[in-house]
């Protein structure tokens, strides 16, 4: 069902207790279609959020903390300028449009009172959030549609008046669905249309959709259609359910778009690695052949009473043949007999300095291919783009990116802070999200009694499970590692293996990549992944 017109008519309703009467006191743009109102509401100060995003607009009251540009956006100045300290007046949706107004009362340059229209089209790919004035024109918007007389698209531009969207109701086939499940035998529309009354007189209920424990879809009531095989998890009000139902995707949508380019340079480096590797392990196959070039010099050298030159091939015995066979030896014909046979040497002593050399080639290869991995682990858990600066900070620290702007010694470190549990027997536990971070918890910050995790022979953040001097629980070791398996590249699969000790055992070698410990004297604890642990944990 998601974000359809009956669905935002209950977020309206619960929306409209909130803020109307209340002033918008600050206002944010944390992303590119994504606005928040700070609302001084009647029953205290809330905020909400206005997201144009296509993947999934909506509007609704937040409680998250996004992290803001450091340079305001033009449209978000635009707003500060017309809307801060405006009052609410009401919230407005056309009967089953996914279109809401905001009416707001709002003081000009003058000290004026005027009218100021907030609109959300919350349309899939067509979604747009507008501001207009008191006369209904269009004073800018998070997209500009030029509009196309063959598609019928409207023009959205500063200056033009507003003209809303076709009508362009359409029955939820979720809805439709369960209504026929429930027997409902009279027309559709004139089941929907009590709906839509029933919704905007009556509280809802917020209901996450859940099969095999992940999110499937939200409702505002319950639906029966697919009986036990999916669970229905109620929450206290429909900003909670879309906050929890948005913020991983949200999350990381931000998060790639931020970073698009350092994954791309990421993965553009691990790829060269990998096909240096790749060629380095041929080369290294080749020299295994160098036995066979000492023996064609040994073989020369013992028949150069024979030789002469000028001949391209020889056909010689080969005594190292068990069975005394003749062996074919190629020649250069402009070389003597002696240096045909010092070219085999000379051959078979760089291959064998070529099998040392590559051999330690290689080590090193494999150790940068297996770093540059972990880093794109570490891209997926970013949450912002302070996290996106430290990992960037880090490549150009170890030489796979270039530094930009000021130099190493006068550029501002960024530092991060790891996400932090509490387990469910009061433990406190640190999760880093990147090799920094990661070198700070388990090198600098932890102590040797505390506790480190990390999942066995595959990428995954350090966690450290902080005792304070005391012994921790099962139940706390049990909830550590199940952190440290989601926070891996195992947090898809099954169970995972997690080695865990004392951090006294964990050393980080002279050298080493950033990130890169050693351990002993360890255990293994068998953790599955599990998401909702790990939002129930967390400490905000």
């Amino acid at each position: 069902m998601a974000f359809d017109a009956i669905f935002l008519s209950a977020v309206v309703r619960e929306l409209s207790a909130a803020v109307v009467g209340g002033r918008i006191d600050k206002i944010y743009q944390p992303g590119a279609q994504d606005v928040v109102l700070a609302v001084r509401g009647n029953n205290g100060n809330v905020k909400v959020l206005l997201s144009a995003n296509p993947s999934h607009p909506r509007l609704h009251l937040t409680t998250l903390e996004r992290e803001n540009p450091e340079k305001p956006p033009m449209f978000c100045m635009l707003l500060r300028k017309h809307l801060t300290g405006a009052r609410i007046l009401g919230l407005e949706q056309p009967y089953m449009e996914r279109v809401v107004t905001l009416r707001l009362e709002a003081t000009n340059e003058l000290g004026d009172k005027v009218s100021r229209a907030l609109v959300l089209e919350a349309m899939g790919r067509h979604a747009n959030l507008l501001l207009l004035d008191g006369e209904g024109r269009i004073l800018d918007c998070v997209r500009r549609v030029e509009g196309d007389i063959t598609t019928g698209a409207r023009q959205l531009l500063p200056g033009l008046f507003y003209r809303p969207p076709e009508p362009r109701f359409g029955m939820p086939p979720l809805l439709e669905r369960e209504l026929r499940f429930r027997g409902e035998e009279r027309e559709l529309a004139e089941a929907v249309e009590e709906m839509w009354n029933t919704v905007k007189e009556y509280p809802s209920t917020p209901t996450m959709m859940m099969q095999e424990g992940k999110p499937k879809d939200i409702t505002f009531l319950p639906i029966l259609q697919y009986g036990p095989e999916m669970e229905l998890r109620e929450y206290p009000s429909f900003g909670a359910l879309l906050d929890d139902f948005y913020e991983t995707r949200e999350r990381q949508e931000r998060t790639k778009q931020r970073g698009e380019d350092l994954l791309r340079a990421v993965k553009n480096a691990r790829d060269r690695t990998a096909r240096k590797l790749e060629n380095q392990r041929q080369e290294l196959l080749a020299t295994r052949e160098r036995e066979r070039l000492r023996q064609m010099g040994d073989i020369l050298t013992s028949n150069l009473h024979v030789l002469e030159k000028g001949r391209s091939t020889v056909r010689l015995q080969n005594y190292y043949d068990p069975e005394g066979g003749e062996v074919e030896i190629a020649l250069d014909p402009l070389l003597t007999p002696q240096q045909n046979a010092a070219r085999y040497y000379r051959e078979y002593n760089k291959a064998k300095n070529a099998e040392s050399a590559l051999t330690l080639q290689i080590e090193k290869g494999e150790g940068e291919l297996s770093y540059l991995e972990g880093v794109l682990e570490n891209l997926s858990m970013a949450e912002g783009e302070r996290d996106l600066q430290e990992i960037r900070q880090e490549l150009s620290d170890t030489g796979y990116l270039k530094r930009q702007g000021k130099s190493a010694k006068g550029a501002r470190r960024i530092a991060g802070k790891p996400m932090e549990f509490r387990t469910d027997g009061g433990f406190r536990v640190s999760v880093g999200k990147n090799n920094s971070q990661n070198d700070l918890l388990t090198t600098r910050q932890a102590g040797k009694g505390d506790w480190w995790f990390h999942t066995q022979r595959i990428h995954g953040a350090h966690v450290i499970l902080w005792t304070e001097g005391t012994e921790p629980d099962q139940g706390s070791i049990a909830q550590a590692a199940a952190l440290a398996a989601w926070f891996s590249q195992g947090r898809e699969g099954g169970k995972v293996a997690v080695d865990y000790t004392p951090v006294r055992f964990v050393k980080k070698p002279a050298g080493a990549k950033p990130g890169m410990v050693v351990y002993t004297t360890y255990r293994t604890f068998m953790a599955q992944p599990d998401e909702a642990l790990v939002k129930r944990l967390r400490v905000k």
